[in-house]
C-alpha cells in the first residue's frame, strides 16, 4: 500500500521509528489525540507530510486516520508472530473499530480517539472493513495474476484511504469519490513500481503476472533483482497505468472542491514526481538505493500548493504528458 519511505512495505502509511505498541504506551500518550499525532509526528510518510497544509481540526481528523492505518498495517507486517495471530488480531481490530459506530467505548486507544473523528465526519464502517480486507490480502497474497486483481488490491489499501480522506477534508461534489478512486491507485501503483525490490525480498511481486508473461520476465527474476530490458518494458507498461490514473484523478476533479482538496492535492505531486524519477532511472530499482524525494524538493511542492492555494491558481502540478 504504500509510501515505504522506510523501505519496508509498500503501503501509504509507512511504520515511524520508534513508534511503541499500544501495550507499552504510558497513560499520558493515551491522552486525546495525543498517540495519533506522535504516531503521525515520528512517521516520514508523504501522506503525513501532505497534513501540514491543513487547519488544525483537520489535521487531527486525519491524523487519526493516518495512526489507525498505520496500527492494522502493523498487525499484518509483524512477520514475527505467527500468521493466525495475526489474523486474529486484524479481526479484534475490526470489531474494535465497529465500537466506535455505537454507544460503546472502543478497547484500543487509537480507535478511542478516532471515534469522534468517525461521529463528527460520518466515516462509513464499510470503508474501515474494506481497509483491513485489504490487509489481510497481504497474509495470504504474494502474486497478483492481472491488472483486476491489482486494482482491487489497490482500492483496498489505497482508494479506501483516499475516500474516507476526503470526507474529512470536506466536498461539495459527489465527484469527489471517482476523484479519490483515481489518485488512490496512481499513487499506489507509483509506490509498487519503486519498491518492487524491498517486495521481492520478501518474495512479494505485485506486478502483474500477466504482465510479466507479456514481456518475458519470470517471476524468479525480479525475486533475483535481475534488471534487463524487457524488465524495463514490463515498468513502462506499468507506469503507464499509473500514468492513466493521474490523468483520470485530474479529469474527476470538480473546480468547486479544488482548494479542499489541497492535501491530496500535494500527495498528487510529490509521488508524480516519483513517477518521473523512477522513469529517469529506466524503472532500475536493483542497483540503486531506494527512489525518493529530498526535502528540499518536497519543501518546494509545499510552498507551490501553498502558492497556488492562496492566490486561486489551483492548477495541478501531476497528470502532464
Amino acid at each position: 500500500m504504500a509510501d515505504a519511505e522506510d523501505g519496508a512495505i509498500i503501503r501509504l502509511w509507512p511504520k515511524p521509528a520508534g513508534c511503541l505498541p499500544v501495550a507499552m504506551r504510558s497513560p499520558r500518550q493515551l491522552a486525546d489525540m495525543e498517540q495519533s499525532r506522535s504516531i503521525t509526528k515520528k512517521s516520514a510518510s508523504n501522506l503525513a507530510l501532505a497534513f501540514i497544509l491543513l487547519p488544525r481540526e483537520k489535521r487531527d481528523g486525519m491524523s487519526a486516520l493516518y495512526a489507525f492505518c498505520r496500527e492494522v498495517d502493523d498487525v499484518a507486517d509483524d512477520e514475527s508472530v505467527p500468521l493466525e495471530e495475526r489474523r486474529n488480531a486484524l479481526a479484534a481490530w475490526r470489531r474494535d473499530v465497529h465500537l466506535a459506530y455505537g454507544n460503546e467505548t472502543p478497547q484500543f486507544p487509537v480507535n478511542r480517539e478516532l471515534q469522534p473523528v468517525i461521529r463528527q465526519h460520518k466515516l462509513p464502517y464499510d470503508l474501515f472493513d474494506d481497509l483491513i480486507r485489504g490487509v489481510e490480502m497481504d497474509l495470504d497474497i504474494k502474486r497478483f495474476p492481472d491488472y483486476a486483481a491489482l486494482e482491487e488490491y489497490c482500492y483496498r489499501v489505497a482508494s479506501v484511504v483516499g475516500l474516507l480522506s476526503i470526507e474529512i477534508f470536506g466536498y461539495q461534489n459527489p465527484a469527489c469519490r471517482d476523484y479519490a478512486i483515481y489518485l488512490g491507485k496512481a499513487l499506489q501503483f507509483t509506490n509498487i513500481l519503486r519498491d518492487v525490490k524491498n517486495d521481492a525480498e520478501r518474495g512479494r511481486i505485485y506486478l502483474p503476472l500477466c504482465e510479466l508473461e507479456k514481456h518475458g520476465v519470470a517471476p524468479e527474476e525480479i525475486l533475483r533483482f535481475e534488471y534487463s530490458q524487457n524488465y524495463h518494458a514490463l515498468a513502462s507498461s506499468v507506469a503507464d497505468r499509473a500514468r492513466h490514473f493521474y490523468r483520470m484523478a485530474l479529469k474527476t476533479l470538480p473546480p468547486e472542491d479544488r482548494k479542499s482538496m489541497i492535501a491530496a492535492e500535494l500527495m498528487g505531486s510529490v509521488y508524480w514526481r516519483l513517477l518521473e524519477k523512477l522513469e529517469r532511472q529506466q524503472f532500475n530499482v536493483f542497483a540503486t538505493p531506494m527512489t525518493r524525494l529530498n526535502k528540499a524538493q518536497k519543501t518546494m511542492l509545499i510552498l507551490r500548493t501553498w502558492c497556488k492555494l492562496i492566490t486561486g491558481v489551483m492548477t495541478p502540478n501531476y497528470g502532464g504528458s
